[in-house]
C-alpha cells in the first residue's frame, strides 16, 4: 500500500513539476525563515543561563526621584555588598563592580588599549562560579593591585606561558599581579569582561557613604529564598543606614514620611540574573540589553511567515484541483473511500513537508550568515544535537498537518457523477475559506510593512532631531591622560592646524559611554533642609571651548572666557536644572552650593563648594531619546582628562586623521592612538533598534514574498475556475483588459478589507513599541497609506501577470469541451 502511494505521489509530483517545485520551494523558505528566528530566539532565551546557580543571583537595582530628577539606574552604594552579607542571613555572597572605562595595558613595552577591564569585589567567584583554568579561587581578588584575566588576554599576553604570578601594567603606572586566569565567557551574557581587577586597591570601594550609588551589586542568595520578602529586608537594612545621613544633611527633624511625601524616594529592587538581558534597560548597563518585545516580535513573524507559506501550500494543491479530479472520481467509481483518499493525500503532504524540511537546512545555512551579520550574532546551525533532528521531525509533521488537512478534505470530496463530468467547481469558490486565506495574508503584510516603515522613521527622527549640540564634523580621540602634562600642547598644536576648526578637552559628553557625575546642588541661601530645595543633577567637567566645539546654544548670559578669570569658579547650567532650580528673578549672576570633596566626607554644612551661574544652555540630549533631558552643569576642569574632540572642516577626513595621529606620536610615543566620531557614538546608543529595523525589513521581504506566491496561486486557481467563462466572455468580443480587470476586482476588495482589520492592529503595536522613547515620531495616516499602497503595486503586479496569461488564452481551447 505504501509502495503504491509513493508511486501515486510521485507521478502527481512529476504530472506538474513548476507547480511541485513552487509548492517545494515556498515552504521550504518559510521553514528556513522560521528555523533562524527560532535559533535566533533560543539564543536570546540562554542569556546568562551558563553560570552555575543563575536561578540564585540578583542585581540590586535603584529606583531614585530626587531633586527634580527620576533615576532608574544599575547602581547602588559602595557598602551595600558588605552589608548584604553581613546582615541578611538569606545572602551567601556578594559582590560589586566599578566600570571605569578603557585601560593600556602592556606586558614590557608596547600598551594595547582594553576596553573589557571592570574592577570587581573579592566575593567574585562565589557569585559567579567561573571555572578557572590556571591558579585557584581561594583568595584570588583579595589583596589588591592583583587581577583576574580571561584565556584570551593570556594567550595574548602569555602564549604558551603560564600567566599566573606575573604582573601586567595599567596605564604605564600600576602593576597587577595576576592571581588567575578563567575559561572565557560566552558571547550570550550582559556580563562579558575580559580582564577584572581588584576592588580592595579602589579608594571609593571601601567608601561608607550610602548616598553615593556608583557599584553594580549582584548578590547569590540561599535556596528557595523569597525576591519580594528579600527586597523588604533589603529596604529595611538601606532605610537603616540611609536614614541617619540623610538627617545629618537635611536635618534633625527630617522623616522618611515627609522624604516621600515631597515627591522623593531611594528604593532598591532586585533583577533576577536571567531577567536582566530582556527586561532590562536601566542607566548604567554593562552593554545594551536587548527587549522582550522583540522577542514577541520575532516570534510572531515567524509563526505568520510559517502560516502564509502554509496557507500558499493550501492554495497551490487546491489551484490545480482539476488535474486530481477526475482521478477522485475515477478512484471512487472502482470502491475507494473517502478515508482512503484522505491518507493518499496526507501523505503526499508529508513527503512534501519532509522534502521541504531538508531543503529548509541548507537554506537556511546559506542565509544565517547575512542574518548575523544584520543582527550582530554569530548564530550556527545545531547540526550536532540531537534535539535539532528530533524537532525538525516533529516540525515536518505538524507543518504537513497543517498544511495537507484542508487540501486533503477538498480534493477527497468531490462527486464522481460530477467530476466525471468536468465539473470542479465546489470547495472554494463558493465558500469564504479563499477571501479569509487572502485576507489574512494580506493584513499580515500591511503590519509588517507598517511596522517596518515606523521603525525606520523613528531611527530617521533620532538621527535628524535637533539634539541641543551638533554631533557632525567632531571627532573624538580617547585616553587623553597617556599624553601626561601634554594636553594641552596636543590641543594647540592640533588646532593650529587649517583642517581644525575648534577643540576641547572633556571626558563628559553627551553620548552613552563617557563620564557621568550627579550631585546635589542648591541655590545659595536656600535652607537646604528644605528637601524641596535640593537639586540632583549632572556635573560635567570642561574646557572654556566646550560649548563653542559642541555648537550648543547659550539662551541667557554668556559662554566661559579666558577674559574672565572669576569663571574658574562659575557654571553654565542647562533649561532643565533652570526650571529645576526655580530662581527667583533672573538667574545670571546667582550663587549655587553643593558638599565639597567627592561623596567621601562632604556632609558637614560647614564645607561647601559654591559657583556663580554665568549662562544657560539650550537643552542637550545626553542620553537617549528614550529618556527626558534631565538637569546638567558644566563648570571648568582646570586638569581636564578623558577624551580630546574637536570639529574638523568638512575635507579629507584621512588627512585629519593623519594630522591627529602625527602629533599623538609626537607627544605619546608607544601610546596606541584611539579615536572615534561623535555622530558614530551617537548612533552606536541606538545600535540595537537599527540592527532590529533591518532584520525586520528582511524578513517583512521574504513573507511579502511568499504572500505574492500565495496571491499567484489564488489567483491561478480563480482563473481554473472561471475558465470557460472566460472564453465565452472573450468570444463574445471582450478585450484583454476588461478580462484582467474582472479578475482582479476581487482580490483588490480583499485586500482592503485586510487593510481596515490591519490597521488598528498596526498602529496599537507600534504606539505601544513607541511608548519607550520620551521623544518620538507621531503617527499618521500617511504611513497607512504608504503601506496599502504597497501592497496593491504588488499585489497589483501578481495578480495582472496571472490574469493577463488567462486572459489571453485562446477560448476555443477553453470551450473545446463543451
Amino acid at each position: 500500500m505504501l509502495k503504491n502511494i509513493l508511486k501515486i505521489a510521485l507521478r502527481s509530483f512529476w504530472k506538474t513539476k513548476s507547480i511541485s517545485i513552487i509548492n517545494v520551494l515556498g515552504l521550504s523558505l518559510g521553514i528556513a525563515l522560521c528555523l533562524i528566528i527560532t535559533l535566533f530566539v533560543r539564543n536570546e532565551l540562554s542569556y546568562d543561563k551558563h553560570f552555575t546557580n543563575s536561578d540564585r543571583i540578583y542585581r540590586v537595582a535603584s529606583d531614585i526621584v530626587f531633586g527634580g530628577n527620576a533615576y532608574k539606574m544599575t547602581f547602588a552604594p559602595a557598602p551595600m555588598a558588605e552589608a548584604l552579607m553581613e546582615e541578611i542571613p538569606e545572602v551567601e555572597a556578594a559582590v560589586h563592580f566599578r566600570n571605569q572605562g578603557s585601560f593600556l595595558i602592556k606586558r614590557y613595552d608596547d600598551n594595547i588599549k582594553e576596553t573589557n577591564i571592570i574592577f570587581a569585589g573579592k566575593k567574585f567567584l562565589e557569585v559567579f562560579d567561573i571555572p578557572l583554568v590556571q591558579g585557584s579561587k581561594r583568595g584570588a581578588l583579595d589583596e589588591p593591585n592583583t587581577m583576574l584575566i580571561s584565556q584570551t588576554m593570556a594567550d595574548k599576553f602569555f602564549k604558551g606561558e603560564n600567566a599566573v604570578g606575573q604582573s601586567l601594567i595599567l596605564d604605564n603606572a600600576s602593576d597587577y599581579k595576576i592571581t588567575g586566569v578563567y575559561e572565557d565567557i560566552p558571547d550570550n551574557t550582559h556580563f562579558n569582561f575580559q580582564v577584572l581587577l581588584s576592588a580592595e586597591g579602589l579608594d571609593e570601594a571601601k567608601s561608607p557613604l550610602w548616598l553615593g550609588n556608583n557599584f553594580q551589586t549582584y548578590m547569590l542568595v540561599n535556596p528557595g529564598t523569597d525576591q519580594k520578602e528579600l527586597e523588604q529586608k533589603i529596604t529595611a537594612m538601606t532605610q537603616k543606614h540611609l536614614i541617619p545621613v540623610l538627617k545629618q544633611v537635611l536635618g534633625e527633624d527630617f522623616t522618611l514620611e515627609q522624604f516621600i511625601a515631597s515627591g522623593n524616594k531611594v528604593e532598591y529592587f532586585l533583577q533576577p540574573l536571567l531577567d536582566i538581558h530582556l527586561h532590562s534597560d536601566l542607566m548604567g548597563e554593562f552593554k545594551a540589553n536587548f527587549s522582550s518585545t522583540y522577542i514577541y516580535m520575532f516570534v510572531a513573524i515567524a509563526v505568520f511567515i510559517l502560516l502564509i507559506a502554509c496557507i500558499n501550500f493550501m492554495n497551490l494543491a487546491t489551484a490545480k484541483s482539476s488535474n486530481r479530479a477526475k482521478e477522485v472520481g475515477v478512484r471512487k467509481s472502482m470502491g475507494s473511500g473517502r478515508g482512503e483518499l484522505i491518507f493518499q493525500f496526507m501523505a503526499e503532504t508529508f513527503l512534501m513537508s519532509f522534502i521541504s524540511f531538508v531543503l529548509a537546512i541548507f537554506i537556511a545555512s546559506l542565509l544565517l550568515p547575512f542574518f548575523n551579520d544584520l543582527a550582530g550574532r554569530n548564530l550556527i546551525l545545531p547540526i550536532g544535537e540531537i534535539g535539532f533532528y528530533v524537532g525538525l521531525m516533529l516540525g515536518a509533521v505538524s507543518v504537513g498537518l497543517i498544511a495537507g488537512i484542508y487540501p486533503s478534505l477538498f480534493l477527497s470530496g468531490f462527486k464522481p457523477a460530477k467530476v466525471l463530468k468536468g465539473d470542479v467547481s465546489n470547495g472554494m469558490k463558493s465558500s469564504a475559506v479563499r477571501s479569509s486565506l487572502v485576507v489574512f495574508q494580506f493584513s499580515i503584510s500591511i503590519i509588517l510593512i507598517f511596522c517596518t516603515i515606523v521603525l525606520f522613521s523613528q531611527m530617521n527622527f533620532i538621527q535628524n532631531k535637533n539634539l541641543g549640540f551638533n554631533k557632525d564634523q567632531v571627532i573624538m580621540v580617547h585616553d587623553l591622560y597617556a599624553l601626561g602634562s601634554q594636553k594641552q600642547t596636543f590641543k594647540q598644536e592640533v588646532l593650529g592646524s587649517s583642517l581644525i576648526e575648534k577643540g576641547t578637552l572633556s571626558g563628559f559628553l553627551p553620548v552613552s559611554g563617557t563620564n557621568r557625575s550627579d550631585n546635589p546642588w542648591w541655590v545659595m541661601g536656600r535652607d537646604i533642609q528644605d528637601q524641596e530645595n535640593m537639586v540632583s543633577i549632572q556635573n560635567w567637567k570642561v574646557d572654556f571651548d566646550y560649548v563653542n566645539t559642541l555648537g550648543m546654544k547659550v539662551v541667557q548670559g554668556r559662554d566661559f572666557s579666558l577674559d574672565f578669570p572669576s569663571d574658574s569658579s562659575a557654571v553654565i547650567i542647562n533649561e532643565s536644572a533652570l526650571r529645576n532650580f526655580n530662581f527667583e528673578g533672573d538667574p545670571i549672576g546667582q550663587k549655587i552650593s553643593t558638599f565639597s570633596g567627592d561623596n567621601v566626607s562632604g556632609l558637614n554644612t560647614e564645607n561647601l563648594d559654591a559657583k556663580t551661574v554665568i549662562g544657560v544652555v539650550e537643552n542637550f540630549h545626553f542620553e537617549s531619546l528614550k529618556e527626558n533631558i534631565g538637569a546638567v552643569l558644566m563648570y571648568i576642569d582646570p586638569n581636564p582628562t578623558g577624551i580630546a574632540s574637536f570639529r574638523f572642516k568638512a575635507q579629507d577626513v584621512q588627512e585629519v586623521l593623519q594630522l591627529l595621529e602625527n602629533k599623538w606620536k609626537e607627544l605619546a610615543p608607544g601610546q596606541p592612538f584611539t579615536y572615534e566620531f561623535l555622530d558614530e557614538r551617537f548612533t552606536y546608543m541606538y545600535a540595537s533598534e537599527t540592527r532590529i529595523g533591518k532584520v525586520f525589513a528582511a524578513f517583512t521581504g521574504f513573507a511579502i514574498f511568499i504572500a505574492c506566491m500565495g496571491l499567484f496561486a489564488l489567483t491561478a486557481f480563480t482563473a481554473e475556475q472561471r475558465r470557460k467563462e472566460i472564453g465565452i466572455r472573450k468570444a463574445l468580443g471582450a478585450s484583454v483588459s476588461s478580462l484582467v480587470l474582472l479578475l482582479s476586482k476581487e482580490f483588490t476588495k480583499l485586500v482592503l478589507i485586510a487593510f481596515v482589520i490591519a490597521a488598528p492592529l498596526a498602529w496599537w503595536a507600534m504606539s505601544k513599541w513607541l511608548e519607550d522613547y520620551q521623544y518620538r515620531i507621531q503617527l499618521g495616516w500617511g504611513t497607512f497609506l504608504f503601506a496599502i499602497s504597497v501592497v496593491m503595486l504588488i499585489a497589483w503586479s501578481v495578480m495582472g501577470v496571472q490574469s493577463l496569461r488567462a486572459a489571453s488564452t485562446n477560448p476555443v481551447d477553453s470551450l473545446k469541451g463543451e
